[in-house]
């Protein structure tokens, strides 16, 4: 299993530093990447994070077309922002999901830190269509869902993918100040 952890840690940090450059070719490698985590999060009892890795490989499809076709002109979506009461709405409402999941979870599955694995996995599922978006806020998201996520990861003994999570903070602050630099490059245009 270490090995497999290994290659799916390779993917998944190109598909970040891909996409905080925005290039197309990340959407390949979070496929790969989610495919391969589905399997290991079963493994390990983690189910609702097992789960968003095949939503995952459904997003890398279209994340790749929206990338690609979307936007108004059909060449792909630019970078924007949300208001203050969007983000308020978006936290609530991920707040009453985790809640409601996770009491299902705790009873009626032996999933390992039910209400933990439902927030950052219902967290996880709306940054991802931030990202597919490119809604500029979605890197502070992925900051802190990939602060909690390691406490889930160190528990579960996933340590190559503990790694993977502290690298992915960095690149989401990285994430964050490149796109918008281009979103303040964009603005400044129209």
């Amino acid at each position: 299993m270490l090995l497999l952890e290994s290659f799916a840690v390779i993917l998944a940090v190109a598909y970040l530093l891909l996409a905080a450059r925005e290039n197309i070719l990340c959407w390949y490698c979070a496929f790969a990447s989610s495919a391969i985590y589905s399997v290991i999060f079963w493994d390990v009892s983690l189910l609702m994070e097992s789960l968003l890795n095949v939503f995952y490989l459904v997003m890398a499809v279209v994340g790749w077309y929206e990338w690609k076709r979307g936007g108004k002109e059909h060449s792909g979506v630019r970078i924007r922002t949300l208001a203050g009461w969007q983000h308020g709405v978006i936290i609530a409402s991920l707040i009453f999901a985790a809640l409601v999941n996770g009491y299902l979870l705790q009873m009626f599955t032996g999933a390992s830190w039910p209400y933990l694995d439902s927030f950052t996995t219902w967290a996880s599922v709306l940054t991802t269509f931030m990202i597919v978006w490119k809604v500029l806020e979605n890197w502070l998201y992925w900051i802190v869902i990939d602060s909690i996520s390691i406490y889930l990861y160190l528990d579960r003994t996933l340590y190559l993918t503990v790694i993977l999570f502290g690298i992915y903070i960095v690149l989401a602050a990285y994430g964050y100040y490149s796109w918008r630099k281009h979103y303040l490059a964009d603005s400044a245009q129209y």
